[in-house]
Protein backbone atom coordinates (compact mmCIF):
# COMPACT_ATOMS: atom_id res chain seq x y z
CA UNK A 1 0.00 0.00 0.00
CA UNK A 2 1.58 3.31 -1.05
CA UNK A 3 -0.78 6.32 0.12
CA UNK A 4 -3.57 3.89 0.62
CA UNK A 5 -3.64 2.66 -2.47
CA UNK A 6 -2.64 -0.72 -3.51
CA UNK A 7 0.59 -0.89 -5.87
CA UNK A 8 0.84 -4.04 -8.09
CA UNK A 9 4.35 -4.99 -9.51
CA UNK A 10 2.84 -6.73 -12.52
CA UNK A 11 -0.72 -8.24 -13.77
CA UNK A 12 -2.46 -9.29 -16.47
CA UNK A 13 -5.17 -6.76 -18.06
CA UNK A 14 -7.93 -9.23 -19.23
CA UNK A 15 -10.01 -6.82 -21.39
CA UNK A 16 -6.70 -6.00 -23.57
CA UNK A 17 -4.69 -9.31 -22.31
CA UNK A 18 -1.48 -7.45 -22.01
CA UNK A 19 1.43 -7.53 -19.81
CA UNK A 20 0.83 -4.35 -17.08
CA UNK A 21 4.17 -3.64 -15.22
CA UNK A 22 5.03 -0.82 -12.49
CA UNK A 23 7.42 1.21 -14.40
CA UNK A 24 10.87 0.88 -11.78
CA UNK A 25 12.77 3.35 -12.94
CA UNK A 26 10.17 5.96 -12.39
CA UNK A 27 10.16 5.27 -8.59
CA UNK A 28 10.10 6.84 -6.14
CA UNK A 29 8.56 10.30 -7.64
CA UNK A 30 6.51 8.60 -9.70
CA UNK A 31 3.94 5.47 -10.37
CA UNK A 32 3.24 4.78 -13.40
CA UNK A 33 2.46 1.71 -15.05
CA UNK A 34 3.11 0.16 -18.61
CA UNK A 35 0.89 -1.44 -20.68
CA UNK A 36 3.05 -4.46 -22.65
CA UNK A 37 1.84 -6.26 -26.05
CA UNK A 38 4.82 -7.93 -27.74
CA UNK A 39 7.74 -9.48 -26.80
CA UNK A 40 10.08 -6.86 -27.82
CA UNK A 41 8.82 -4.61 -25.37
CA UNK A 42 8.48 -7.47 -22.86
CA UNK A 43 12.34 -7.53 -23.20
CA UNK A 44 13.00 -4.16 -23.18
CA UNK A 45 11.11 -4.03 -20.10
CA UNK A 46 12.94 -6.31 -18.46
CA UNK A 47 16.47 -5.38 -19.71
CA UNK A 48 15.63 -1.10 -19.10
CA UNK A 49 14.87 -2.53 -15.20
CA UNK A 50 11.34 -1.37 -15.93
CA UNK A 51 10.08 -4.52 -13.83
CA UNK A 52 13.14 -6.05 -12.11
CA UNK A 53 14.02 -8.56 -8.79
CA UNK A 54 13.67 -12.87 -10.05
CA UNK A 55 10.79 -13.60 -9.06
CA UNK A 56 8.99 -10.70 -10.66
CA UNK A 57 11.33 -11.16 -14.05
CA UNK A 58 9.88 -14.96 -14.18
CA UNK A 59 6.10 -14.12 -13.96
CA UNK A 60 6.18 -11.27 -16.28
CA UNK A 61 8.20 -13.52 -19.20
CA UNK A 62 5.35 -15.96 -18.53
CA UNK A 63 2.47 -13.44 -18.71
CA UNK A 64 4.51 -11.30 -21.23
CA UNK A 65 4.48 -14.57 -23.85
CA UNK A 66 0.81 -15.06 -23.27
CA UNK A 67 0.59 -11.41 -24.31
CA UNK A 68 2.63 -11.32 -27.37
CA UNK A 69 0.96 -14.21 -28.51
CA UNK A 70 -2.54 -12.60 -28.04
CA UNK A 71 -1.27 -9.87 -30.63
CA UNK A 72 -0.79 -12.91 -33.28
CA UNK A 73 -2.86 -14.93 -32.66
CA UNK A 74 -4.61 -15.27 -36.07
CA UNK A 75 -1.73 -15.02 -38.04
CA UNK A 76 -0.26 -18.49 -39.86
CA UNK A 77 3.10 -18.84 -38.57
CA UNK A 78 1.51 -19.21 -35.21
CA UNK A 79 4.08 -22.00 -34.00
CA UNK A 80 6.46 -20.20 -35.30
CA UNK A 81 6.47 -16.53 -34.28
CA UNK A 82 5.52 -18.09 -30.09
CA UNK A 83 9.56 -19.77 -30.85
CA UNK A 84 10.93 -16.94 -31.79
CA UNK A 85 8.83 -14.32 -29.12
CA UNK A 86 9.99 -16.52 -26.64
CA UNK A 87 13.84 -16.50 -27.35
CA UNK A 88 13.46 -12.53 -27.73
CA UNK A 89 12.32 -12.26 -23.77
CA UNK A 90 14.88 -15.39 -22.63
CA UNK A 91 17.32 -13.18 -23.77
CA UNK A 92 16.78 -10.18 -22.38
CA UNK A 93 19.07 -10.73 -19.30
CA UNK A 94 21.43 -13.20 -18.59
CA UNK A 95 21.82 -13.74 -14.72
CA UNK A 96 18.45 -14.38 -13.24
CA UNK A 97 17.93 -18.25 -13.82
CA UNK A 98 14.23 -17.37 -13.08
CA UNK A 99 13.59 -15.84 -16.77
CA UNK A 100 14.64 -18.77 -18.34
CA UNK A 101 12.75 -21.30 -16.09
CA UNK A 102 9.55 -19.31 -16.84
CA UNK A 103 10.33 -19.31 -20.67
CA UNK A 104 10.72 -23.30 -20.45
CA UNK A 105 7.62 -23.45 -18.05
CA UNK A 106 5.67 -21.86 -21.26
CA UNK A 107 6.98 -23.75 -23.71
CA UNK A 108 6.41 -27.33 -21.83
CA UNK A 109 2.96 -26.01 -21.22
CA UNK A 110 2.17 -25.98 -25.12
CA UNK A 111 4.42 -29.02 -25.81
CA UNK A 112 2.37 -31.22 -28.38
CA UNK A 113 -0.32 -28.84 -28.88
CA UNK A 114 -1.94 -27.96 -32.11
CA UNK A 115 -3.90 -24.79 -32.95
CA UNK A 116 -3.44 -21.11 -31.69
CA UNK A 117 -6.78 -20.78 -29.40
CA UNK A 118 -5.40 -24.15 -27.62
CA UNK A 119 -1.96 -22.75 -27.34
CA UNK A 120 -3.07 -19.48 -26.16
CA UNK A 121 -5.28 -21.23 -23.30
CA UNK A 122 -2.40 -23.38 -22.16
CA UNK A 123 -0.02 -20.42 -21.84
CA UNK A 124 -2.41 -17.81 -20.36
CA UNK A 125 -3.25 -20.68 -17.40
CA UNK A 126 0.53 -21.87 -17.01
CA UNK A 127 1.36 -17.80 -16.72
CA UNK A 128 -1.48 -17.58 -13.85
CA UNK A 129 -0.62 -20.78 -11.92
CA UNK A 130 2.98 -19.02 -11.72
CA UNK A 131 1.80 -15.50 -10.46
CA UNK A 132 -0.30 -17.45 -7.77
CA UNK A 133 2.64 -19.98 -7.35
CA UNK A 134 5.01 -16.84 -6.83
CA UNK A 135 2.48 -15.13 -4.40
CA UNK A 136 2.51 -18.35 -2.02
CA UNK A 137 5.88 -18.62 -2.34
CA UNK A 138 6.88 -15.47 -0.68
CA UNK A 139 4.37 -15.84 1.84
CA UNK A 140 6.35 -19.35 2.79
CA UNK A 141 9.84 -17.86 2.64
CA UNK A 142 8.73 -14.74 4.80
CA UNK A 143 6.78 -17.59 7.76
CA UNK A 144 10.22 -19.13 7.81
CA UNK A 145 12.49 -16.34 7.34
CA UNK A 146 11.12 -14.33 10.16
CA UNK A 147 11.68 -17.44 12.87
CA UNK A 148 15.48 -16.31 12.13
CA UNK A 149 14.42 -13.09 13.97
CA UNK A 150 13.94 -12.00 16.97
CA UNK A 151 12.37 -9.10 19.25
CA UNK A 152 14.90 -5.61 18.46
CA UNK A 153 16.88 -6.73 16.06
CA UNK A 154 19.00 -4.46 13.65
CA UNK A 155 18.65 -6.34 9.86
CA UNK A 156 20.91 -5.28 6.70
CA UNK A 157 19.33 -5.69 3.53
CA UNK A 158 20.94 -4.73 0.05
CA UNK A 159 19.47 -4.05 -3.46
CA UNK A 160 15.34 -4.62 -3.42
CA UNK A 161 13.82 -8.04 -2.84
CA UNK A 162 10.89 -6.78 -1.45
CA UNK A 163 6.86 -6.41 -2.89
CA UNK A 164 8.71 -4.90 -6.16
CA UNK A 165 10.90 -7.71 -7.22
CA UNK A 166 8.24 -9.87 -6.91
CA UNK A 167 4.04 -10.38 -7.66
CA UNK A 168 3.54 -10.14 -3.68
CA UNK A 169 5.09 -9.91 -0.64
CA UNK A 170 8.87 -10.34 -1.27
CA UNK A 171 11.47 -12.70 -0.69
CA UNK A 172 14.68 -11.34 1.48
CA UNK A 173 12.04 -8.33 2.85
CA UNK A 174 9.35 -11.13 3.50
CA UNK A 175 10.29 -11.98 6.74
CA UNK A 176 10.61 -8.43 7.78
CA UNK A 177 6.55 -7.99 6.57
CA UNK A 178 5.84 -11.45 8.47
CA UNK A 179 7.94 -10.31 11.70
CA UNK A 180 5.93 -7.22 11.30
CA UNK A 181 2.60 -8.78 11.54
CA UNK A 182 3.74 -11.15 14.28
CA UNK A 183 4.29 -8.38 16.41
CA UNK A 184 8.41 -8.39 16.38
CA UNK A 185 9.81 -4.85 16.42
CA UNK A 186 12.85 -4.55 13.98
CA UNK A 187 15.21 -1.76 12.98
CA UNK A 188 16.30 -2.37 8.92
CA UNK A 189 19.51 -1.13 7.72
CA UNK A 190 18.86 -0.39 3.81
CA UNK A 191 21.99 0.01 1.70
CA UNK A 192 21.43 2.55 -1.02
CA UNK A 193 23.00 0.14 -3.63
CA UNK A 194 24.78 1.88 -6.00
CA UNK A 195 24.54 2.60 -9.06
CA UNK A 196 21.44 2.24 -9.60
CA UNK A 197 19.85 2.92 -6.03
CA UNK A 198 17.72 0.05 -5.71
CA UNK A 199 17.52 0.18 -1.77
CA UNK A 200 17.04 3.73 -2.03
CA UNK A 201 14.75 4.90 -4.40
CA UNK A 202 12.42 0.74 -3.74
CA UNK A 203 13.81 -0.73 -0.43
CA UNK A 204 13.35 2.34 1.43
CA UNK A 205 10.40 3.34 -0.17
CA UNK A 206 8.35 0.46 0.53
CA UNK A 207 9.27 -0.38 3.69
CA UNK A 208 8.58 3.08 4.46
CA UNK A 209 5.30 3.28 3.34
CA UNK A 210 4.83 0.07 4.85
CA UNK A 211 5.35 1.06 8.36
CA UNK A 212 9.17 -0.24 9.26
CA UNK A 213 11.75 1.52 11.19
CA UNK A 214 14.18 2.14 8.42
CA UNK A 215 17.66 3.57 8.08
CA UNK A 216 18.82 4.33 4.50
CA UNK A 217 22.85 4.03 4.86
CA UNK A 218 25.78 4.00 1.42
CA UNK A 219 26.75 0.53 0.95
CA UNK A 220 30.45 1.43 2.47
CA UNK A 221 28.76 2.30 5.35
CA UNK A 222 27.01 -1.53 6.25
CA UNK A 223 30.84 -2.44 8.06
CA UNK A 224 30.60 0.29 10.56
CA UNK A 225 27.25 -0.90 11.36
CA UNK A 226 28.16 -3.88 11.66
CA UNK A 227 31.43 -2.79 14.17
CA UNK A 228 29.00 -0.56 15.53
CA UNK A 229 26.69 -3.69 16.96
CA UNK A 230 23.37 -1.82 15.12
CA UNK A 231 22.95 -5.32 12.69
CA UNK A 232 22.47 -8.92 14.01
CA UNK A 233 21.24 -9.98 11.15
CA UNK A 234 21.62 -9.82 7.01
CA UNK A 235 18.97 -10.39 4.61
CA UNK A 236 19.82 -10.75 0.64
CA UNK A 237 17.95 -12.01 -2.43
CA UNK A 238 19.16 -13.99 -5.12
CA UNK A 239 19.13 -14.13 -8.63
CA UNK A 240 20.77 -17.19 -9.35
CA UNK A 241 22.08 -19.82 -6.63
CA UNK A 242 24.48 -22.47 -8.25
CA UNK A 243 24.32 -26.27 -7.03
CA UNK A 244 27.16 -25.79 -4.00
CA UNK A 245 24.95 -22.99 -2.88
CA UNK A 246 27.31 -19.89 -4.24
CA UNK A 247 24.91 -17.33 -4.79
CA UNK A 248 24.53 -14.41 -7.54
CA UNK A 249 22.97 -11.11 -6.30
CA UNK A 250 23.36 -7.40 -6.85
CA UNK A 251 26.80 -5.88 -6.88
CA UNK A 252 27.57 -5.33 -3.42
CA UNK A 253 26.50 -7.89 -2.03
CA UNK A 254 29.80 -10.36 -1.29
CA UNK A 255 31.71 -7.45 0.32
CA UNK A 256 28.09 -7.23 2.60
CA UNK A 257 28.55 -10.94 3.47
CA UNK A 258 32.30 -10.81 3.78
CA UNK A 259 31.68 -8.27 6.94
CA UNK A 260 29.03 -10.21 8.19
CA UNK A 261 31.32 -13.22 8.50
CA UNK A 262 33.89 -10.90 10.02
CA UNK A 263 31.22 -9.43 12.38
CA UNK A 264 29.74 -12.54 13.52
CA UNK A 265 26.83 -11.80 11.50
CA UNK A 266 24.05 -14.25 9.96
CA UNK A 267 24.42 -13.81 6.65
CA UNK A 268 21.10 -15.13 5.12
CA UNK A 269 19.69 -15.58 1.23
CA UNK A 270 16.04 -15.30 1.20
CA UNK A 271 14.99 -17.16 -2.75
CA UNK A 272 13.05 -19.37 -4.18
CA UNK A 273 13.51 -22.86 -5.17
CA UNK A 274 13.31 -21.36 -9.16
CA UNK A 275 16.32 -19.78 -8.40
CA UNK A 276 18.30 -22.70 -7.84
CA UNK A 277 20.57 -23.44 -10.99
CA UNK A 278 20.99 -27.05 -10.20
CA UNK A 279 22.88 -27.64 -13.71
CA UNK A 280 25.31 -24.84 -12.46
CA UNK A 281 27.62 -26.41 -10.58
CA UNK A 282 29.22 -23.56 -8.58
CA UNK A 283 29.52 -19.35 -9.13
CA UNK A 284 31.85 -19.67 -11.32
CA UNK A 285 29.92 -20.69 -14.21
CA UNK A 286 27.28 -18.47 -13.19
CA UNK A 287 27.33 -15.22 -16.22
CA UNK A 288 27.33 -11.99 -15.01
CA UNK A 289 26.13 -8.91 -16.82
CA UNK A 290 27.88 -5.90 -17.56
CA UNK A 291 26.08 -2.76 -17.78
CA UNK A 292 26.68 0.21 -19.27
CA UNK A 293 28.86 2.27 -18.18
CA UNK A 294 27.05 5.87 -17.86
CA UNK A 295 24.99 3.91 -14.62
CA UNK A 296 28.59 5.01 -12.89
CA UNK A 297 29.55 7.63 -14.87
CA UNK A 298 26.28 10.18 -15.57
CA UNK A 299 23.42 8.87 -14.23
CA UNK A 300 21.85 10.82 -11.70
CA UNK A 301 23.07 14.44 -11.84
CA UNK A 302 22.71 17.16 -14.91
CA UNK A 303 26.46 16.90 -15.03
CA UNK A 304 28.47 14.32 -15.63
CA UNK A 305 29.57 12.41 -12.02
CA UNK A 306 33.56 11.61 -13.21
CA UNK A 307 35.74 12.77 -15.70
CA UNK A 308 35.18 12.04 -19.62
CA UNK A 309 37.24 9.10 -21.07
CA UNK A 310 37.76 7.37 -17.59
CA UNK A 311 37.75 3.67 -18.03
CA UNK A 312 34.15 1.79 -16.41
CA UNK A 313 33.55 -1.34 -15.07
CA UNK A 314 30.42 -2.26 -14.08
CA UNK A 315 28.98 -5.76 -13.29
CA UNK A 316 25.48 -5.67 -12.17
CA UNK A 317 26.21 -8.80 -10.06
CA UNK A 318 28.88 -10.35 -7.81
CA UNK A 319 29.00 -13.91 -6.79
CA UNK A 320 28.96 -15.23 -2.96
CA UNK A 321 30.60 -18.12 -2.17
CA UNK A 322 28.89 -20.61 -0.30
CA UNK A 323 30.86 -20.82 2.87
CA UNK A 324 30.11 -17.08 3.49
CA UNK A 325 26.00 -17.96 3.88
CA UNK A 326 24.99 -19.03 6.79
CA UNK A 327 21.44 -20.58 5.40
CA UNK A 328 19.66 -20.43 2.40
CA UNK A 329 15.78 -19.40 3.31
CA UNK A 330 13.51 -21.08 0.67
CA UNK A 331 9.46 -21.70 0.59
CA UNK A 332 10.52 -25.50 1.69
CA UNK A 333 12.03 -24.72 4.73
CA UNK A 334 15.36 -23.20 5.72
CA UNK A 335 18.59 -25.26 4.58
CA UNK A 336 21.73 -25.09 5.99
CA UNK A 337 25.49 -25.83 4.90
CA UNK A 338 26.99 -27.58 3.47
CA UNK A 339 24.75 -27.15 0.55
CA UNK A 340 24.34 -29.92 -2.43
CA UNK A 341 21.05 -28.59 -4.20
CA UNK A 342 21.63 -31.07 -6.94
CA UNK A 343 19.57 -33.52 -5.29
CA UNK A 344 16.85 -31.07 -4.42
CA UNK A 345 13.46 -31.76 -6.47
Amino acid sequence: MIDGKRVQTLYLDEEDQSLVVLDQTLLPGEIRYRHLRDAASVADAIGRLCVRGAPAIGVAAALGLYASAWTFRNEDDFAARLQEAAATIEAARPTAVNLSWAVARMRRAVQGLSGAQACLDALKAEAKRMYEEDRETNRRIGRFGAALLEDGFGVATHCNAGRLATVDFGTALAPLYEAKEQGKRLRVYVDETRPLLQGARLTAFELLASGLDVTLQCDGMAASAMQQGLVQAVLVGADRIAANGDTANKIGTLPLAICARHFGVPFYVCAPFSTIDQACADGSHIPVEERDGSEITDLWYAKPMAPKGVKTRNPAFDVTPAGLISALVTERGVLYPPFDLRTRG
